[in-house]
């Protein structure tokens, strides 16, 4: 990269701007957060005396902006510690910042001519080199940065993160005529590895792509909805997973992106659109248009304001969540509906069988699913060429901007090209003419494939498929089992993978991910086959979105109620005996965790040579929960890495150590990114973090080449720190404290209890430094002992019924 970026200025501070600075300060850079100065006092400030030439007042919205990316929930920062390089400041005491700074990002209100006056001030001061963007999200680029220098325009570019940015993958990059190439290139480039970002190159038009798809598509769906008398709940039970959309459905997705924010835009894309564009009718429809401005005009915003298609309200001490009835616009209880067409295709697994199946039924549901998908798919192939010259950056947008699991030209590959234009044609949604052309031609899709890997992409105007060059830092496993030579072992609950070069991946295949007997059989295989000479090292992974949820459950309530003793303490052993064989391992063992690492699933982490984690990991030992603690060498990794350390220090005390591992394993305590999990000493400090999920993989194969050919040693065998009786008494007494003062239940102060005779090890009279295995065996004994209890079945029953912990 011949631009590098150290250094951020961030101009806007509401919710969009200071998740995109508290994003850019997660991944290492320093950003400075700047933001207009305050005209008037508030009352607070007039009692305090405050004037506004105050530097606490100069900064006030600054402050609030950032203050309430600290509280956001998602959370915006990986952790506390990130927000420590976030600069606050303001346009006026702090603007010479931008002379500094490698990338400037305007993120202020969607107003031209402000934009414009910002921009100004903005060439006067910075330097040659600093690349400036707006995040703009309608407004064109081009028109932002008329009349300024050649080399500011040179130098700027659209870069429009979707909201939250540390969440949604989507960055749409907007280049103008005048934006260098390798502009373009390098924050690509920094976008994909440091930001994680899925980036798609757009055209400067109205709305760019994801939001011109959504909105084009979304104005459709409101007006159909509306005419045809859905109901919201209904609605949404029909909208979301059941054809591969998140759960937010769609009024949930309005909520969330807020009812004034989505009329906004929706203005501002009925202006810009020439006014044949198929989706206008329905941007103009007046039955949506007066329901959004009722909604606004009642201060029903969405989840900003507590209510708009949805109102949480309180029955009996319970939260419910009523939905909006959209001819009364009120608040009413959710009534139960349900369609045949939604109870035959629900639990297919495959999307494009589930959407056939949908296709085929006769009811409302049908018709709803039938109107959406098919005038979705017809309004995307009228936007090529205006907005892309292929699908695939249409797809990319879609699967990445709003989490569906397949673009418009995707879903329509997989449900035959020629079979549904007919029936869109049929349905009065016809696909754009070079559809019709393309057919005609011969071409029965819109990419070409190995096995299910994309190749090549049409594109019209050139009449020809144009490579998909590979990526070569994405490897997916379900694109190299394609080649069945590359499956080196499998059984029921996994296989082991070839990934070239000597390493070779261990695929967890259940549901979730769980551990079972054949989950561990397969690993102890796959160690041994690489023992055996024929591989340089393991990684542990998937392409799936989580690592483990840990053990099957249902598995071990049925063998403890079962009075299955000796298999339960079988596979306890083998757990805690598989782990502790990666742990000294002779070859490197690199565990590749994403998503949810819960349970035994933190465990297997916690016991590879190196870990090469996604940013987006969920880790914790959360076996409290389920009335047990952990026993697959969890707790007593946790004392190894937490306690032992300080205590290796003549006259250390173990007590703070202790309490601290008690309080976190005995809450359940679930880190919400790998840095979290880092700073709670459940990741070790070597161990990295990969911000693109994408990468995880080959990132990690990366890491067994890089120990393999470094002459990789395994640990020697640690002593462990018990810290005996006394430190036993004394967390007992803090446990106590918490039933006396009503925080947790008599039956959790007897698990509790259990744990903490294990960290302790037990009724020492004095501390000793113990061999692992005493740890392993005071788990396995205490494990056995709480599958045992009533209350625990309970509590795993419950689990396994409701998701949700039971306090009893």
């Amino acid at each position: 990269m011949k631009y590098q970026i150290n250094k951020a200025v961030v101009i806007g501070s509401g919710t969009m701007g200071a998740a995109i600075a508290a994003h850019l300060a997660n991944n290492g850079i320093q950003v400075s957060l700047l933001d207009i100065v305050p005209r008037d006092l508030t009352e607070g400030e007039k009692g305090k005396g405050l004037a506004l030439d105050d530097p606490a007042v100069r900064n006030r919205i600054v402050n609030q902006g950032f203050q309430a990316a600290l509280k956001s929930r998602p959370a915006s920062f990986f952790s506390n510690t990130p927000a420590n390089l976030v600069n606050l400041g303001n346009l006026e005491d702090d603007f010479d910042l931008i002379k500094d700074a490698d990338w400037v990002i305007e993120v202020i209100i969607e107003n031209l001519k402000i934009k414009q006056d910002l921009m100004k001030r903005i060439d006067e001061i910075r330097a040659d080199e600093t690349i400036i963007s707006t995040n703009t999200s309608g407004i064109p680029v081009t028109s932002i940065a008329e009349g300024l220098s050649k080399g500011f325009q040179e130098h700027f570019l659209g870069t429009h993160f979707f909201n939250p940015p540390r969440y949604l993958k989507l960055l749409e990059v907007i280049p103008t005529e005048k934006t260098l190439p390798e502009i373009v290139e390098d924050i690509s480039h920094f976008a994909e590895y440091r930001l994680g970002k899925g980036v798609v190159l757009c055209k400067d038009t109205p709305n760019f792509i994801a939001n011109r798809m959504g909105f084009g598509s979304g104005a459709f769906a409101l007006d159909y909805i509306l005419k045809n008398k859905y109901s919201v709940k209904e609605v949404d039970s029909i909208t979301g997973p059941l054809i591969g959309r998140p759960k937010t459905a769609t009024f949930r997705l309005l909520d969330l992106v807020g009812i004034d924010v989505w009329n906004h835009v929706g203005a501002n894309l009925t202006e810009a659109l020439p006014k044949e564009d198929t989706a206008m009718p329905y941007l103009v429809s007046e039955p949506a248009n007066k329901l959004m401005g009722d909604m606004i005009e009642k201060g029903m915003l969405g989840n900003k304001s507590k209510q708009g298609f949805y109102k949480q309200v309180k029955v009996e001490g319970k939260k419910e969540f009523w939905p909006l009835n959209l001819e009364t616009r009120e608040h009413e209880p959710a009534e139960s509906i349900r369609y045949d067409s939604v109870g035959a295709a629900r639990d297919i697994e495959d999307l494009s069988e589930r959407l056939a199946k949908m296709l085929e039924g006769d009811d409302r549901a049908a018709e709803l699913v039938r109107a959406i998908l098919l005038q979705g798919l017809s309004y995307a192939s009228h936007c090529i060429p205006e907005i892309a010259d292929s699908a695939k950056p249409i797809d990319d947008a879609m699967r990445w901007g709003f989490g569906h699991d397949a673009g418009p030209f995707e879903i329509w590959d997989l449900l035959g090209v020629e079979k549904l234009a007919k029936l869109m044609k049929e349905e009065g949604f016809p696909a754009a003419p070079w559809v019709d052309k393309m057919i005609k031609d011969g071409v029965t899709g819109f990419y070409e494939y190995e096995g299910k890997q994309k190749t090549s992409v049409y594109e019209p105007g050139a009449k020809k498929f144009t490579a998909i060059l590979p990526t070569p830092q994405i490897l997916l496993l379900s694109e190299i089992k394609n080649d069945e030579d590359k499956i080196l072992d499998r059984n029921t609950s996994g296989s082991l993978i070839d990934l070239g070069d000597g390493v070779a991946c261990i695929e967890f295949q259940t549901k979730m991910n769980a551990i079972d007997d054949d989950t561990l059989n397969l690993m102890n295989k796959s160690l041994d086959y690489a023992l055996e000479g024929n591989l340089n090292g393991i990684v542990i992974g998937s392409d799936s979105a989580n690592f483990s949820v840990g053990a099957n459950l249902f598995g071990v309530v049925m063998a403890a109620q079962g009075g299955m003793w000796d298999q339960l303490d079988d596979i306890v052993r083998k757990l805690q005996d598989v782990n502790m064989l990666m742990r000294y391992f002779p070859k490197p063992v690199v565990v590749a965790p994403a998503g949810l690492a819960l349970g035994g699933g933190a465990e297997i982490t916690m016991h590879g040579n190196r870990v090469v984690a996604g940013a987006e990991l969920y880790i914790g030992l959360v076996e409290v929960g389920a009335g047990v603690i952990p026993a697959g060498g969890g707790t007593k990794e946790m004392i190894r890495r937490v306690v032992n350390p300080p205590l290796r220090t003549n006259d250390a005390v173990a007590f703070p150590y202790l309490q601290r591992v008690f309080e976190q394993v005995g809450m359940g305590a679930v880190a919400t990114s790998a840095l979290e999990g880092q700073e709670m000493g459940i990741l070790g400090a070597a161990d990295r973090i990969i911000i693109n999920r994408d990468h995880l993989l080959a990132e990690a194969k990366r890491e067994v080449l890089h120990m393999a050919q470094g002459g990789y040693q395994p640990p020697p065998p640690e002593k462990m720190y018990a810290a005996g009786r006394d430190a036993l008494s004394g967390l007992k007494i803090g446990l106590n404290n918490f039933r006396a003062g009503g925080y947790i239940t008599e039956y959790e102060v007897e698990i509790g209890s259990k744990l903490i005779y294990v960290m302790t090890g037990g009724n020492l009279s004095q501390p000793e430094w113990v061999d692992e295995q005493y740890f392993l065996d005071l788990e396995r004994e205490a494990f056995l002992s709480l599958c045992g209890e009533k209350k625990t079945q309970e509590r795993m029953w419950h689990l396994l019924q409701k998701g949700k912990v039971l306090h009893n």
